[in-house]
């Protein structure tokens, strides 16, 4: 399945965790980015359009300003990211150099991603890059986003990166083999291949104790759940494997493979699910959740039973069962006020072009 799936990739992701840019010691390691920059270099010169995201910034910078811990400050997790910032791009473009490769610093917020004209900008700049034969080395732009900081996390920001293009494959490299059952018992194992995730898949997934790192397994499912619904493979894997890459893009029994769903998102689509912070919550009876799921309806008015938020009309919502599982997002066409006044009579709260079923 794996060789089958992965034959084609012209265009990849590749992701590279703090954990994989980190000796023990929590200072960057030369050797290892050596390694992966010479990896990244070989699949640019096989034809491969890639892009990095590289985490790494806050760590390079910590231990400028004397720092063991991540900070918990948002001011000093800003100091960390400006000066790491600087020379993570240093590292980059001397190593890539080296290989008569050039390489662009792109920093994103979500703001960049969400609001529309940005978005597609972003998606032009970095298609532009790509057709030169330069690889874009994305990290969020730390230094001055607050959002970012405290809730974001360069797994997140691949999956938005590789949805955005989109690309033929996420990999996201890090200290783990890939998805584990059963971690540290003796009768553990590796996944090799999730075409589903389900609640057991979900409740493997921890979060992290790295003093550099955020998000764990965690966020990487998370980032595998956006991905698979845009109809793009992800595999994570271990990023010391000796030429992990190479054997990964060969269709390789390495990591984790997460299988892409066929009916996959097109960019407006994509754009709607994935880019947006909902700014509210809409509950559905079980009538219209069938109505949306099973027959592709617009929402209206009258399947409403519970609005959560202040919204206006164009923001992204969340769409609840009764349960409270969100099971789709679109774009309002009411504000909340008019919809918890519950004066309205059969209109379309959300028409089925500005609907995703998740």
């Amino acid at each position: 399945m794996r060789r089958e799936l992965l034959k084609n990739v012209s265009r990849v992701v590749i992701k590279l965790g703090t954990g994989v840019l980190t000796d023990s010691k929590k200072q960057a390691d030369v050797a290892q980015l050596e390694q992966l920059v010479g990896q990244i270099a070989r699949l640019r010169k096989r034809g491969l359009d890639v892009v990095v995201v590289t985490s790494g910034a806050v760590g390079a910078g910590m231990g400028v300003l004397g720092h063991t811990k991540r900070p918990m400050e948002l001011a000093e997790l800003q100091a960390c990211a400006a000066v790491g910032q600087s020379r993570l791009m240093a590292s980059y473009e001397r190593l890539f150099a080296q290989f008569g490769i050039s390489v662009a610093q792109v920093l994103l917020t979500h703001d960049d991603l969400e609001h529309h004209e940005r978005h597609l900008n972003a998606r032009n700049t970095l298609v532009r890059l790509l057709h030169h034969g330069v690889i874009p080395i994305i990290n969020e732009n730390d230094a001055v986003s607050f959002t970012e900081i405290k809730f974001g996390d360069n797994d997140r920001l691949s999956a938005l990166v590789a949805c955005l293009l989109p690309a033929d494959l996420l990999i996201i490299l890090t200290t783990v083999d890939g998805v584990i059952e059963n971690f540290g018992q003796p009768n553990q194992q590796l996944l090799s291949t999730i075409e589903e995730i389900d609640a057991h898949i979900e409740s493997m997934a921890g979060g992290t104790t790295s003093a550099t790192a955020v998000g764990g397994m965690s966020s990487k499912i998370q980032a595998a759940k956006m991905v698979i619904r845009s109809g793009v493979p992800l595999v994570i894997a271990a990023g010391r494997t000796p030429d992990i890459l190479s054997n990964i893009i060969k269709g390789d029994l390495e990591g984790t493979l997460f299988v892409p769903r066929l009916n996959k998102l097109r960019g407006r689509k994509r754009w709607i699910a994935f880019f947006h912070h909902p700014k509210g919550t809409i509950s559905v009876d079980d009538g219209a959740r069938k109505a949306l799921r099973e027959t592709g309806r617009s929402l209206l008015q009258p399947g409403i039973v519970a609005c959560v938020g202040d919204f206006s009309a164009g923001d992204v919502v969340r769409i609840c069962d009764a349960n409270g599982t969100e099971f789709a997002r679109g774009i309002s066409r009411i504000e909340a006020s008019e919809l918890k006044a519950k004066s309205l009579l059969k209109v379309v709260v959300i028409h089925r072009d500005d609907l995703v079923i998740l």
